[in-house]
């Protein structure tokens, strides 16, 4: 059985250490919550922070043991209930600790890191009233002198404690000095020292970029959003399938823009890169001698940072028209080492604070983001010719009845943004989830079908067309109705009669008149949205009779793959200066549209047709109707993509049928 002196011993080995661990963990974890920087020493201090407290959860249970046994004989209330709080409240401390340090800060377990740090607090307090209490109630000086008011509590203790603070100090500053030295700055400038400025004196020009410093930004800065995946595995596999993506790469935008290139110049490309190839624009390679292939800065497309770079919004005409922050660094963001990677994956983890002010700005919940790049203009310094409105989603949003800005926001009772219906809420097992855990998708689903078909992404192409299908848009065939019908010549009481529509039917050799009605019921902005002058929405109409003979059709497709001319469309014909057709999506030669036709947000476009019931033909007749959409019409699709044979996927979005009897018309009705 230990002695009163050896449990004594035992217990002073043990406090010396976990006294130690304890102020460094203590001391550490008030600097860095009151004095909050993300500088590299104060980086250093989350580590080593977490450092004591491995080592104080490591000391913590020994030295309970010893301090309980030789205390277990004393009877004095609030010292133990005092102390049995300090032990409650310390596994707590350490557990919160711990699941910080193995799976760091997750969003929606908020709650742990908050009660991490009043759980600190608590203990401190508790602790310094066990001490207090331990004062007043042990008043009579001992008779044995070699036993102290507070015997655990050493000169010894005292001192290496004080030497492990002023040594961890020291330590730190150490670190940063060398961290500091060994650092690799930024490159802050253009890839190209005889980077051009045809458009003015801005670096950015025609785009509307604006950055933070009014200059360029390193690629490591705007780029490598692979490294986000060591995170956010989910979320970057989503946005690797988005058309945000590929927005640089897809093939008919490289077919575009190197068209502008050879036509323009390459300084004229930055009137699209601002918003398909950030990376590109920030770094300065768009000057002559630059590179627009897709295995370089464009690989990217619209990076990470492309959205959760911007911190403000310039002006709502579009242009990628923001302003670009970078985000601050953490130690080793840069270094291509394994080991220094999971430094830094693991500071970002257990201290993401910055990481969320820089990921997380309050623009991104912001549909004035979304105008930056889908609003568009273009003006005498690419046309040569003066300003032309172009898209405009967000414009199309603000007068719709989602954005509550309009007379007809009363048929909605909440605010519907731009993310809510192309980011819609999805189960994601990422930190940055919520309590439901569920996270923005990254997928940005839209109406771009032919670039996940081109990847054989089938993942992405099905949820586009499920999208696309989610009754947005609605068609209706309006009945028609005869003023004079009659069913038969007898005559039918109308307190009997069953039927109160006029029925209709149609004679042999008549002339038939239908309407057919497109609502544009949910889609947020008009419809279609983006690119109208090379995308293709048509409304198809066959009639047929009982045998299945065609009576009449608009809008088949031809054996060319083109859509019968005579069909009814929804797209633009955009022309140059001469009145010619710009079909190459050459928006550098447009100078305003022939043609436009779109059903705005909330309203119906009413759509007529005329044909003759043939002799031959059967009762009854079918009518049918189907809205399609196909991402690029054919004559586009086969250029951009340099494919004569190319046949992209066709989407029916809506359709409706109806059933009408055919009679033959006697002389007297």
């Amino acid at each position: 059985m230990n002695s009163p002196s050896t449990l004594l011993e035992k217990e002073q080995r043990t406090v010396s250490r976990l006294t130690l661990f304890t102020a460094i963990a203590s001391i550490s974890g008030l600097i860095t919550y009151f004095y909050q920087t993300n500088s590299a020493w104060q980086q250093i201090t989350y580590l080593l922070h977490t450092i004591a407290g491995l080592f104080l959860s490591y000391h913590f249970v020994p030295y309970l043991i010893h301090h309980f046994k030789r205390t277990m004989g004393i009877r004095r209330p609030f010292l133990i209930v005092s102390g049995t709080l300090i032990v409650i409240v310390f596994f707590l401390l350490i557990l919160s600790g711990l699941h910080i340090t193995l799976f760091g800060q997750i969003e929606s377990l908020r709650f742990i890191y908050d009660n991490h740090i009043l759980l600190a607090y608590t203990s401190i307090s508790i602790i310094a009233a066990h001490i207090l209490i331990h004062h007043y109630t042990n008043r009579a000086k001992r008779k044995d002198s070699k036993l102290s008011q507070y015997p655990s509590i050493t000169p010894a203790l005292v001192k290496s404690t004080s030497n492990g603070i002023v040594i961890s100090i020291l330590m730190i500053l150490f670190l940063s000095v060398i961290f500091k030295t060994l650092d690799t700055d930024y490159i802050d400038k253009a890839i190209y020292d005889t980077y051009q400025l045809p458009y003015g004196n801005h670096p950015f020009r025609p785009s509307q970029t604006e950055t933070l410093s009014g200059s360029f930004y390193d690629v490591r800065r705007t780029g490598a959003s692979d490294k986000c995946a060591d995170c956010h595995e989910f979320i970057t596999d989503e946005w690797r399938s988005s058309i945000h993506s590929q927005a640089a790469s897809d093939k008919s935008y490289q077919t575009n823009i190197n068209l502008l290139a050879k036509k323009k110049g390459m300084a004229s490309t930055r009137y699209c890169e601002g918003c398909h190839a950030p990376v590109a624009l920030l770094s300065g390679e768009l000057t002559e001698g630059g590179r627009l292939d897709t295995t370089g800065h464009m690989k990217e497309g619209v990076s990470c940072m492309g959205c959760h770079g911007i911190d403000n919004v310039v002006h709502l005409q579009g242009v990628a028209s923001y302003r670009f922050a970078p985000a601050k660094k953490y130690l080793f963001a840069d270094v291509d080492n394994w080991i220094a990677n999971q430094i830094h994956n693991f500071l970002v983890k257990i201290q993401p604070r910055q990481h969320r002010l820089d990921m997380a700005r309050p623009i991104l919940s912001d549909p004035t983001l979304c105008a930056t790049c889908h609003t568009q203009f273009i003006d005498k310094d690419v046309n040569n010719w003066g300003w032309v409105k172009m898209q405009d989603e967000f414009g199309a949003w603000l007068n719709s009845p989602y954005s509550g800005q309009t007379e007809q926001s009363f048929s909605h009772n909440k605010v519907v943004k731009c993310h809510d219906c192309h980011m819609p809420m999805v189960k994601a097992n990422d930190p940055s989830r919520n309590k439901y855990n569920m996270i923005k998708s990254h997928r940005t689903l839209g109406a771009n079908t032919v670039i996940p078909w081109l990847n054989k992404d089938q993942v992405q192409l099905e949820k586009t067309i499920q999208f696309l299908q989610a009754d947005k848009v609605r068609l209706n065939i309006e009945k028609p109705s005869r003023l004079k019908a009659v069913r038969s010549k007898k005559f039918v009481a109308p307190e009997i009669r069953t039927d109160k529509d006029s029925p209709a039917y149609f004679y042999l050799g008549e002339e038939v008149k239908l309407k057919v009605i497109v609502t544009n019921a949910q889609v947020g902005h008009n419809f279609p949205g983006g690119t109208l002058d090379i995308n293709e929405a048509w409304l198809h109409l066959k009639v047929v009779d009982a045998q299945n003979m065609t009576v009449y059709e608009s809008g088949a497709i031809r054996d060319d793959n083109d859509v019968d001319y005579n069909a009814y469309f929804y797209k633009s014909l955009p022309i140059d200066r001469n009145g010619k057709h710009i079909w190459k999506h050459d928006l550098f030669n447009m100078t305003g549209n022939s043609y436009k036709n779109f059903i705005p947000a909330g309203k119906s476009d009413l759509v007529d047709y005329k044909f003759t019931i043939p002799s031959w033909a059967k009762s009854p007749i079918t009518v049918r109707a189907v809205l399609r959409y196909r991402k690029f019409n054919n004559k586009y699709a086969k250029w951009a993509l340099k494919d004569n044979n190319i046949d992209p996927p066709i989407v029916d979005m809506a359709r409706d049928a109806i059933s009408l009897p055919i009679r033959i018309k006697k002389e007297i009705e």
